[in-house]
Parts: structure tokens; sequence; C-alpha cells
């Protein structure tokens, strides 16, 4: 790209090296400082501010390591005048460029001219729009949909020098200085004001007058004008916030003190705030702090959120916590979490210079740290125990020592002391246990309803009963959904998180569900028909090897190098790396539902994507209860979403989606095709599908024949033939054809239909409905075409009893199952049971010869030998 090969060209060209005065302060100025001399550049000399609570500034200790000279002087100038001195020991560094990085001093004129080339400064916005201090903070306030930086060549500090080049990026609804500034302004700003001196070096700086139209100078934002006026819209009230977020803070009066406000974002007006009202003056009416945060109005009725509050006394909490009296228990640290106190107690000292001993009620700002010393504690947090994933904001609200010891211990047992998971439970007596089971949409760490409160029934196939309602998901709640599977992957915990520290999380979370097996494992039975004892050990079990399997992989995925061959004289080499993908889409059949959702998530999050799924409409509640382990075991928000719905909504809303980057599916061949055309068309995402199939098996006359049979029962009837491994087919050497059905049809007499959570049973309930009448009408053409019946074929009248007692099908039975099946209107008897059927004289030109069952039907054809 045009950076790199720029940056080439400073690298092979001597004749661009420079003098230049680096004058500012902060990392940024350090990054400036640490890319010109990579480039080449003498940095003659480093002016910066003076050392604060006997810290200097990055910059300043960055250079003073190089063994560059560093001034720190307190003012360029008295009274307007420059100081003689300070410019004489200025002049003599011999500096051809003074660069200002990011510069809180005024420097004079004197200074600013002396150079060969002048002096160039930096500008975080599009000038001639937004001169003065606080310019990204005006930029918000604004509700500029465009943002950038300028740099320019450098005048008496009014911001009106020609310009140099400017860079431009679009602004997010919900940016805040920090995340403008991070995102973009930081990183690109260090890139530009290098590429500034390079185009000054090759002659090829332009000098651009600054155009008067559009022009604007406002003041600088401090804590006495950042007062917010809520006779304004929401979306006005909302820029002011995040216009003045983190530095000065909008504030407001909150029962007779001030009360600054962080983390605001726009809402959707269409779903009601749930919470306790909360009276603020001048407001156009109560704010409601709910689970969520503090929802406010502005004067034209919509509504925005607002994340954390900051009081007087420098002690922020999340909103939502705004009416909660005290804080919460103590918790007793263990030996080895007092070590670890210990060790963050010498690292509090070791940046509160001036404190002489750190004790617990310490606090951590009213000592004299800065925000710099913020991010510093964090970073020391992670070198000492890396699944302590901390965010600025919690120092911020956990300010003294004892308090920020507390919090980290908390996150460091899974406890993060966000609010408590909330699950509106369906409790049923069932299994000689409680299982509680969630019904709800989960999205964004939360369980919640569908858009406009849409449910539906999902039913137990052992009598047809309703087990609960479940929460309907809808396109608008799939848009959430995706936005913030987006951000968790982009911007939140889950995307900076050490490999091996994801990892843990995955391990804990097959840990909660070994805890859990015998509960996922009544669900499962309830919900799909899964006979207990399979779902314990296959449904169940092989989900729980299968998040272990991969969480050994997240430390494991890496690229190649490859040599490129005869690349003289160079000896080039290519690399690979294998990067996460991002928000991936998860389509799961009603077959295995447990399974299904591991074999694909465990992938997912092993490689660090985010993941939004929807299970089978008429199998959601393993997959239910599953994100409710996830999010105990401390999976981020946003990380794992479910949304139970339909595949034509919900499903297609997925494949259309633009900020999914991948879809997996299984089910059938006719909708696999459909999801790879709507993939293609919207955004050309990645698609694996795992589509319909009709495998064969076949027994030559030399067999075993009673492995023969034991095989061919168990690859066509294992999981009530839900299988999409079935042997679809069976071809039979006609030397021992007689002999096989004989055999098979004695052993599937044995098998006794039944309750699934009856541990004796060993064939329960086929999946749903519509899955059993299908299961009838393939009979029926299997009869109409001429294949024979040799057993089964029907719905089971009584579930419980045994299979057995009809026999070889007769030409009566036939009769009946056509007369019972009149236009296939099968008759409405309790539970979808269903006999495992055997036909055989199948044709390869038949229909049950080409399509897939995908139910207990055995379909033999016979060959002859040789």
């Amino acid at each position: 790209n045009e950076w790199k090969s720029m940056e080439s060209l400073h690298k092979d060209s001597h004749a661009n090296i420079m003098k230049i005065a680096v004058i500012g302060q902060s990392l940024f100025g350090q990054e400036v400082y640490k890319e010109l001399r990579k480039d080449g550049h003498t940095v003659v000399g480093v002016f910066t501010i003076p050392d604060k609570d006997g810290k200097a500034d990055p910059l300043a200790t960055v250079a003073e390591k190089d063994g560059v000279p560093v001034f720190k002087f307190p003012r360029w100038r008295v009274k307007g005048q420059a100081i003689p001195e300070v410019v004489d020991r200025y002049k003599a560094t011999g500096a051809e460029l003074n660069v200002l990085p990011f510069c809180s001093q005024f420097i004079p004129m004197e200074v600013i001219d002396h150079p060969k080339h002048g002096s160039i400064i930096y500008h975080p916005s599009l000038l001639p729009r937004h001169r003065g201090a606080s310019a990204i903070n005006w930029t918000l306030i604004h509700g500029d949909k465009k943002g950038g930086f300028t740099v320019f060549w450098a005048d008496d500090g009014l911001d009106t020098g020609p310009i140099l080049l400017q860079r431009e990026c679009d602004v997010e609804p919900n940016d805040t200085v920090n995340t403008i500034y991070k995102r973009f302004l930081f990183p690109e700003g260090v890139k530009g004001m290098v590429e500034a001196v390079w185009l000054i070096t090759k002659g090829k700086a332009p000098r651009i007058t600054q155009p008067q139209e559009g022009a604007t100078y406002e003041c600088i934002q401090k804590k006495d004008n950042s007062k917010i006026d809520w006779n304004q819209s929401a979306e006005a009230i909302h820029n002011w916030i995040r216009g003045n977020d983190k530095v000065p803070g909008a504030w407001a009066e909150l029962d007779g003190q001030k009360v600054t406000f962080f983390g605001s974002t726009l809402v959707d007006n269409g779903t009601a705030a749930n919470g306790q009202p909360l009276d603020i003056p001048g407001a156009s009416q109560p704010g409601i702090v709910t689970k969520s945060g503090l929802v406010l109005f502005g004067n034209d009725g919509k509504t925005l959120l607002v994340k954390n509050l900051q009081f007087e006394d420098g002690k922020m909490i999340p909103a939502a916590q705004y009416f909660c009296s005290g804080g919460s228990t103590a918790v007793e640290l263990t030996e080895e979490e007092k070590s670890f106190a210990e060790q963050m107690r010498v690292v509090w000292k070791s940046i509160l210079t001036n404190v002489s001993q750190i004790e617990d009620s310490t606090d951590f700002f009213k000592s004299g740290a800065a925000s710099m010393d913020v991010v510093r504690l964090v970073e020391e947090v992670k070198l000492r125990a890396s699944t302590c994933q901390l965010q600025n904001e919690d120092v911020y609200m956990n300010t003294t020592f004892q308090d920020f010891i507390q919090m980290c211990v908390r996150k460091l047992r899974g406890k993060n002391g966000e609010e408590e998971l909330v699950v509106d439970y369906v409790e049923k007596n069932i299994n000689n246990m409680t299982v509680k089971i969630p019904h709800q949409l989960f999205i964004n760490g939360e369980f919640v309803d569908a858009d406009g409160g849409k449910t539906y029934k999902t039913i137990n196939p052992t009598d047809g009963t309703a087990i609960c309602e479940v929460s309907l998901a809808q396109i608008s709640d799939v848009d959430k959904a995706v936005a913030v599977a987006k951000e968790a992957f982009e911007s939140g915990e889950w995307g900076k998180m050490n490999p091996r520290d994801r990892g843990r999380l995955i391990y804990k979370l097959a840990d909660l569900m070994e805890e859990h097996q015998d509960e996922l494992a009544t669900i499962e039975a309830m919900d799909s028909g899964a006979v207990y004892t399979l779902a314990l050990k296959t449904h169940v079990g092989m989900s729980i090897q299968t998040f272990r399997y991969f969480a050994g992989w997240c430390d494991k995925i890496q690229g190649s190098t490859i040599p490129i061959n005869q690349a003289r004289p160079n000896r080039n080499l290519t690399f690979t790396k294998k990067e996460p993908i991002g928000v991936c889409a998860i389509v799961i059949p009603w077959n295995y539902p447990l399974m299904m959702l591991a074999w694909k998530t465990a992938a997912c999050l092993a490689a660090g994507n985010t993941v939004v799924l929807k299970p089978a409409q008429v199998t959601p509640l393993t997959a239910l209860k599953f994100v409710e382990l996830a999010a105990r075991a401390g999976l981020p928000k946003g990380v794992v979403n479910i949304l139970p719905g339909s595949g034509s909504l919900v499903g297609q809303r997925l494949s259309d989606h633009p900020d999914v980057r991948k879809l997996g599916f299984t089910g059938s061949t006719e909708i696999g095709k459909h999801i790879m055309k709507s993939c293609a068309v919207s955004n050309v995402k990645k698609v694996s599908l795992e589509l319909g199939g009709k495998s064969p098996l076949i027994i030559f006359g030399d067999c075993d024949m009673d492995k023969a049979v034991h095989l061919g029962m168990s690859s066509v009837f294992f999981n009530k033939g839900e299988n999409c491994i079935a042997a679809g087919r069976l071809f039979v050497e006609e030397t021992i054809h007689d002999q096989f059905l004989k055999k098979v049809v004695e052993e599937v007499k044995k098998m006794k239909i039944g309750d699934p959570l009856d541990r004796s049973t060993d064939h329960g309930p086929q999946n749903h409905k519509a899955h059993l009448d299908k299961l009838l009408e393939f009979c029926q053409m299997g009869i109409k075409e001429g294949a024979t019946l040799v057993y089964g074929g029907k719905q089971v009248q009584r579930p419980g009893e045994a299979a057995g007692g009809a026999g070889m099908a007769t030409e009566s039975c036939l009769l009946l199952i056509q007369l019972l099946n009149l236009r296939f209107c099968f008759p409405a008897v309790p539970g979808f049971f269903f006999e495992p059927t055997v036909f055989t004289d199948v044709q390869d030109h038949m229909y049950i010869a080409k399509e897939e069952s995908f139910g207990p039907i055995m379909i033999v054809s016979k060959f002859k030998t040789g």
C-alpha cells in the first residue's frame, strides 16, 4: 500500500535525512519521535513538559534512553514575550525543522519561524472546522459525520496556518473522544506526521491557505462549562455526553450532587424501558435506571442510554447500580490471591511515588494518578494475571486499593462484578430432578424477549404437549445480535484476549456442561425425543468432549513461513498468519441439537470468532441452556448469541447480513442451495454446508451374519434413524437376503419403543409431528411403487408397548395403513412414535431408493452373486 511504499522510500534515500526538533508530549509524541528516527532522521532535541510527581512524560522517557538531548522548559514565554535563554538553547540544537505532534505549551514565533523548513503541527480536526484545543470534543458535540486530522504549517497558535495534508474518517454514532482517537486519530495521525516530513524533504509539501468558509473556533471544554442542557433532543444530549467523554466529563445534578455521565449510546425507541424512575432536575421527564444502565429522555421523547456514572469523590459505578445500597460483600482471599494483592501493592507504590505507603484505603486518583497511570496499571495486572482482563473503566470504578483488589479477585474467580445473569426459567420436575430451562433469546449477554414479544410453543414429542413458550426471533433481533457480535469481535475483550486465556474459558465451559450433563440430557430427551441414555453419552457427552478438544487448539493456531525459491539476492520469505474471520452465523438441525451446536460453535470460538446461532425451531432448549452455561463460564457479552426462530426469517437474514463473514449450515440440500446463493449475492461470505445423503451399506454372502445384522440395524435405527450418516440403502447379496431379513425382523421385534426417559427404552419418538408425517408418506410412496413392506411402516398407537406382535406385514395390514392415512391425514394420537420399518425388493428407480428418509426405515435391495 501507499504507506508501505513510502516507508521503503524513506529507508532507501539517505538524501532525505533531516535534523529535527520534536516539540511536544504524550504517547502520540513518543510514537512520532520513534517513527522519525526509524526513518533515519536525526532528532537534535526533544522539548517537552517538566516531570509531574516525579514521573517524566513518555516522550522524554524514550528520548533520554536514546541519548537525545531533552529539554523540559516549564514555559517558553512570559507576558507574551519569548524568554531569550530558552530560545537560545533551542537555536543551539541546529534544527532544520520543528515537528509538533501534540503540544500543550505556547511556542513563540521566534522558535516557530527559526528552522530552515519552518514548523509543522498536528491538529485533530479537518481545519478550518473546529479550531482550538478541544477539537475532538466539538467534532462529536456537533454530531459531525466526518472527522479526521490536519497537519499544517504552524502559526501563532490560532490554528490558521496553511494546510500541508489532511486525512478523514467516518464518525460512528456512538464514538467517544477515546474511541475515535484510538481507532483513527492516533495511528493514522502518527503516519500522517511522518508522511508530512517526507513530503518536506522531497520538496513536495504544499501550503494550502485555509478557506474562510466553514471555519469555526470553539472554546476549551472544561468541567465548569460541560453541564448538560436537558432542553435538547436525545441525539443532541447524546452528542454532548460522548463529546465530553472521558475529559472533562458531561455532568448534571442528581440528588443534590454533581454526577458525571459516561458511555452514552442512542437507543431504539421501539422497546419500552423497565426500571426505577430517577428524577433529573431540568429534564423533560425522569430517567429510568434499568439493568442495562440509565435511560435518559430528550425533549423530543427519544432516548439514550448511559452506562457509567461518576460522583464528586471520584467513585465511578455502573449506572444500573445507582439505587443499590452499599457494595457487595467482600470476598476472603486465598493465599495465592493474597500473594497477588501484595504484588499489586508494589505496583501501586511504583506508580504513586509520592505516597509513602499503600494502605487499603489509598485512593489511586487522589494520590496523584493520571490517565496514563491507568493504562499502565491495567497492563501491570495483565502481566501478573493474564486471565484478569481489565478495562480502564474498572480502575475508575474501584479507586481505593481494597476495592481494586476485590474487583480483580472477583474477575479471576469468574465473578466479573457485572450484574447477575437474570434468567426467567421454566422449571420442570422430571427424570428425578428439577430442570431449569431458559426460554428467551440470548443477545449481548442477556436473555431478552423477541421484538414485539412474539413467542411459539416447543412440543414434547413423547406426548405432543407444549413444554413452554419460546421467544420467536424477528429480523430486528438478528440485526441486534449481529451488531453486538461484531462489536465483541472488533473492540471487545474477546478480540484482545490471549488465545491461551480463551482456551481456559472454553475449558471452563466444558466443565460446567459436565456438571449439568444430566440436566442437559434430560432437556434433550424432552425436546428432541432422544433416548436419555443415548443423549447422556452421545448428544451431551460428545459435545463436552468437542469443547475440550477445541479448547486445546486455541494457542496452537498458527501460520507457516515459506521460502521463495531462487529469490536472490535477498532470499525472501513469505509467511502466512491465521486470523479469526469475525462474526460467524450457525444454522443447525434438529436431530442432534446440542452436538451440532458444539461441533460448529467450539471451532469458531477456538479461532477467536464470535457467533450468532439459530437452533432448529423445533428443538431450541439445549442451545438456550448451553448459552446460560457459556455466560456463567465467563464468555464476554456478545461472543455467543442464540436466536430461536424460523429458517425463512432468521436463517435468511443471517445469510443476507453484510456483517456476517461466514455461515455454517447443516440441513437439506434444497435449503443449502438457497443459502449458498444468498451468501454469494449478499457479501460473498464464506459458507460451509453439510447436506443430505444416501449412504450405502453392502453386505456380501460370506459375511459374519450376526455382525452384519447388528451393524445394519445400528446404521439405520441409531437415534431413531435421525442421523446424517445413516445407511440410506442396504445392498444384500441374494444368497443371504432372506436369512438377513428374518434376523433383522427378529431383532426389531425385541426393541422397546417408549418414553425416552425410561432407561430400558431403545427407540424414542420421532423429533416432531411434521417429520412423523413425512415418514408415513415415505412408506406410502414405497408401497405405491411396488416395494415390499416387511415390517413396521406405521405410527405406534400406545407408546410404551413393545414394537413386536404384528409379525410380517400382511395384505390386510397394508390396507389398514392406507385407510388410516387416507389423503395423508394421519391419526392424532399422543406422541410421535414410529415403528422401526423394513422394506425390501427396492428398485433403483423408486423414490425410496433415491431420497433420504431421515428416519428408522431400512431400505434393502438384493444383488446377484458374482
